[in-house]
């Protein structure tokens, strides 16, 4: 897990935007952006690639086998291939959250 403000990406140079931060050469799985409410889980889950939440509104935590990174609106998350981890919107402060998956091909319908 890396964590960044947006404010703190890395210059992407005609590549997506979080390809400062990630391998992945392209976004191509599961993007979306999603209103989650109050307490709100997305159950604990592993992937084989890298998934990027945003906080774009509100507050969240993901928690990892290493702990807890808790996250506000401007939070970028890197959750690295095979960490296993679980997110929560806040009680409080339910998040907007956009999330994505980057990896080695485009998305089918970028593909010519």
């Amino acid at each position: 897990m890396k964590r960044y403000r947006l404010s703190e990406l890395p210059a992407c140079a005609g590549r997506h935007v979080f390809s400062g931060i990630v391998e992945g050469a392209y976004i191509w799985q599961e993007a979306a952006v999603e209103f989650r409410g109050p307490g709100e889980k997305v159950p604990w889950g592993v992937h084989d690639d890298e998934e990027i939440y945003v906080i774009l509104q509100g507050k969240a935590h993901v928690q990892l086998d290493s702990g807890v990174e808790h996250l506000s609106a401007g939070d970028v998350m890197m959750i690295a291939p095979g960490e296993c981890h679980e997110f929560v919107s806040d009680e409080d402060e339910p998040c907007v959250q956009m999330y994505l998956h980057c990896g080695p091909e485009p998305h089918p319908r970028q593909a010519a």
